[in-house]
């Protein structure tokens, strides 16, 4: 493990002109980014369907998330910085920016996983149960097991129209009264919302640690004088993706409490 860290892999540019090698990382880069877009893009894709056809929840954020959105912008800023200072010849500068985002990225994931773990305590999550044979069973919950303050914390919505609660009933809108009774479905109904946050929450930490990994790798590289000033193109592509990750975590911050 040491061995990957500190010695790079062989150059299969050596001969080349530096222009190649930095062309052809950034391509590389900007495939593997797309092929991320194009995997969130059929996520939030199945969100727009299933929208308009199921019960929905609409939930606040906890606040957690709000601040890991202020982290991920403070080590998008300590990125470019690190990059900065390695095309600069500045190793200190490089090193120190890399380790500081590689921080802020480590405390940014608790803040997803905090986020979502606040979310299931309010019933967004799955319950696990024991069988006869004592087994551990995980169920996902139905819509009835929210939480909270309806209409304050979160509120059902079907077709557009926001379901109003009266005591313990839900009612969808008819004109200006109420209408139908839509309780046992709201008890009964799978919470696809919930289910699918929690894959867009979990699948972005897991994008995520590729980048803090190879952050990782290029600061020990640093560290030992591995990566110099002429390697700057390494450092680069690793910024590429960590501020890719930052704008498509934003993305689906706002996508999931603002837009669906």
């Amino acid at each position: 493990m040491s061995n990957f860290l500190t010695n790079p892999t062989p150059d299969v540019y050596e001969g080349h002109a530096p222009e190649v090698k930095i062309r052809s990382k950034k391509m590389i880069m900007w495939i593997i980014i797309f092929a991320v877009v194009m995997l969130f893009a059929g996520i939030t894709s199945a969100i727009m369907v299933l929208y308009g056809k199921l019960l929905w929840v609409h939930i606040n954020p906890p606040f957690i998330f709000w601040a890991g959105i202020g982290l991920i912008v403070l080590s998008s800023l300590t990125m470019i910085l690190s990059v900065r200072g390695l095309k600069a010849g500045n190793l200190n500068l490089a090193k120190w920016g890399s380790l500081a985002t590689f921080i802020l990225g480590m405390a940014f994931v608790y803040t997803q996983n905090e986020g979502w773990n606040q979310m299931k305590a309010m019933g967004m999550g799955n319950t696990m149960t024991k069988t006869e044979q004592g087994l551990t069973e995980s169920h996902w919950n139905s819509l009835g097991k929210l939480s909270g303050n309806y209409g304050t914390d979160y509120y059902f919505e079907l077709n557009g129209v926001q379901l109003v609660k009266e005591g313990d009933k839900f009612y969808l809108p008819i004109g200006d009264g109420v209408g139908d009774d839509k309780t046992l479905e709201v008890q009964t109904t799978f919470n696809a919302t919930g289910a699918l946050l929690s894959v867009l929450v979990y699948l972005h930490i897991l994008h995520l640690v590729f980048g803090l990994g190879y952050l990782l790798v290029n600061f020990v590289r640093i560290q030992t004088g591995k990566l110099k000033q002429a390697d700057w193109i390494n450092l680069h592509v690793n910024g590429m993706y960590w501020h890719f990750m930052g704008i498509l975590w934003t993305y689906l911050f706002l996508f999931i409490f603002f837009i669906y």
